[in-house]
């Protein structure tokens, strides 16, 4: 984000930051700002609702804290572009869409960017060594060594991307993550003007979403889990509004299925992949931590609770890594599934040249010819339109296979 917000900057009068809170916006953004004004202050906000023209006699960068606190700011700050339009005047920072949208959506005046937890390159735990810029260029060189193994990788689920919590001792973060939960419920569904009545039901179907992580559930299903057994459930316009709201709150970050514009691969389902913005979130929310995401059930025994997870929130932390990645290169991050679920891939990133890389992602440290065969068949419709193919693994080393397919470890891959 350090780098697309220094590119961005020296072109663009005004961008916006977005994402949700805690991820590291404000911090981001200051380093960059002369003049700030946090509009969550009660004071700073109400002195610029009696003055607007303080953003016009501020100098340097303009950095509006939580401008969403004071809508009519955004409808400010275009004005201001049209008038001068000297890059680098304003960065505002967003943890939520306003309940009242701006008069004017900003287009050509405001570029709105989106700030995600930290993926797995800039968390340290290994130098990445296979660029995805690279794969999308086609020919990129696979190699490297990562001694991540698969416990790192799950200490990595729970541990968050959110700089102010991943620090922490186990029993703190744990706290922090149910704070944050907590406070989504109680405090920011109704500042975003939906007081929640049963906020048992809004934790539970967010338990339930968790649960949805990397499939495409349908939401039917998803409120069928989160209320079982139950003959009075909440109607579906309530759901629809906890999924609203919770996009809003940049909490949801689902993938959505891969439509090319020239489709020669026949029907491909729409239907969007489900993640929560960090996995680490999800794991909370299904009261999972390192000890129950590894449990290996004795011969016999049924599998412990937790078990079947383990694999979904790895996708999700290759997910959240991958559209950080991408954003990177100014790419998109999709999913493939056709309608009769007879070819599925996990990750599709197109490029801006409309070239792309296929990604399949597989909680082992071994690939066999069965794993991927789904990535060949792309290949062989699409030809050169793939630049590359890769499997995303827990292994230890980046190579590629005679079938010219990438392998490389998750902490090997790298903007």
């Amino acid at each position: 984000m350090d780098d697309e917000l220094d590119a961005l900057l020296a072109g663009l009068a005004a961008v916006a930051l977005e994402g949700p809170k805690a991820v590291g916006k404000t911090a981001t953004a200051q380093r960059r700002a002369a003049t700030v004004f946090a509009l969550d202050d009660d004071e700073q906000r109400q002195l610029l609702v009696a003055d607007p023209q303080r953003i016009e006699r501020a100098e340097g960068t303009v950095l509006i804290d939580e401008w969403q606190r004071h809508p009519a700011v955004w409808d400010d700050v275009r004005r201001s572009v049209d008038r001068d339009s000297t890059p680098g005047r304003f960065l505002l920072a967003g943890s939520a869409a306003p309940v009242e949208a701006p008069v004017h959506s900003g287009a050509g005046r405001i570029v709105q960017v989106r700030m995600r937890p930290m993926s797995l390159a800039e968390r340290g735990i290994a130098e990445p060594t296979v660029s995805l810029r690279a794969l999308l260029a086609g020919g990129a060189p696979i190699a490297g060594e990562s001694e991540v193994d698969l416990p790192s990788y799950v200490e990595e689920i729970v541990g968050s991307g959110f700089p102010g919590i991943r620090g922490l001792p186990a029993r703190a973060r744990r706290a922090q993550l149910d704070g944050y939960v907590a406070r989504i419920v109680e405090r920011e569904f109704p500042d975003q003007g939906h007081p929640v009545r049963k906020p048992a039901v809004l934790r539970a179907w967010l338990t339930a979403y968790a649960a949805a992580t990397s499939t495409t559930a349908s939401y039917n299903a998803i409120l069928d889990a989160a209320t079982p057994g139950e003959v009075d459930k909440p109607a579906k316009t309530t759901t629809i509004t906890y999924r609203d709201v919770l996009n809003q709150l940049w909490l949801l970050d689902p993938v959505p299925g891969w439509l090319p514009v020239d489709n020669p691969l026949g029907r491909l389902a729409q239907a969007p992949k489900h993640h929560l913005c960090d996995p680490a979130l999800a794991a909370r929310l299904l009261q999972l931590d390192v000890a129950a995401l590894l449990a290996v059930p004795a011969h016999g025994r049924r599998p412990r609770r937790g078990a079947g997870m383990i694999g979904p929130l790895f996708e999700s932390l290759v997910a959240l890594s991958l559209r950080t990645y991408a954003q990177a290169a100014e790419a998109q991050l999709h999913h493939l599934r056709t309608r009769n679920a007879d070819h599925e891939i996990d990750y599709v990133i197109t490029g801006p040249d409309g070239r792309l890389v296929a990604a399949e992602v597989k909680l082992t440290r071994t690939v066999g010819d069965h794993d991927t065969k789904h990535l060949r068949w792309l290949r062989d419709r699409l030809g050169d339109q793939v630049a590359d193919s890769v499997i995303v693994t827990t292994g230890t080393h980046a190579y590629r296979r005679p079938d010219d397919i990438a392998v490389v470890p998750a902490a090997l891959l790298g903007p």
